[in-house]
């Protein structure tokens, strides 16, 4: 078992903890939603995705973001899952990441990530 993200307490009052397949989809969010010099000890961990949702869209804006959220996912979670989609789309003041991905195990897994805007 690996402690559970976000960082919360169980009905025992112990440290929360999550499955494995649980645990991967909480490394990706991470990853996801953490900008790029966030963490002292990672400067290059994250995608900083969260900031495009007041970008002008545009086809070439999506592309590169898909690829910057692929190769994201492949660098810092590559030991634990192989990605076969990524989809970005910004609906209102939400962005959503659809990602697509493989356990080692083989289980195939299809995730959304939301983060609401700031006027959301």
């Amino acid at each position: 078992m690996n402690l559970a993200f976000p960082f919360r307490f169980d009905a025992r009052g112990r440290s929360a903890e999550s499955d494995d397949p649980r645990h991967v989809r909480e490394l990706i969010e991470q990853l996801l939603f953490t900008a790029p010099g966030e963490r002292v000890m990672r400067p290059t961990f994250g995608t900083g995705v969260a900031h495009l949702l007041f970008a002008p869209n545009s086809p070439e804006l999506a592309g590169a973001t898909q690829m910057l959220v692929q190769s994201a996912l492949q660098q810092w979670l590559g030991e634990l899952i192989t990605v076969q989609a990524v989809r970005i789309e910004a609906q209102d003041s939400t962005l959503c990441v659809l990602v697509q991905y493989a356990l080692r195990s083989g289980e195939i897994v299809a995730e959304r990530f939301e983060r609401p805007g700031a006027g959301a």
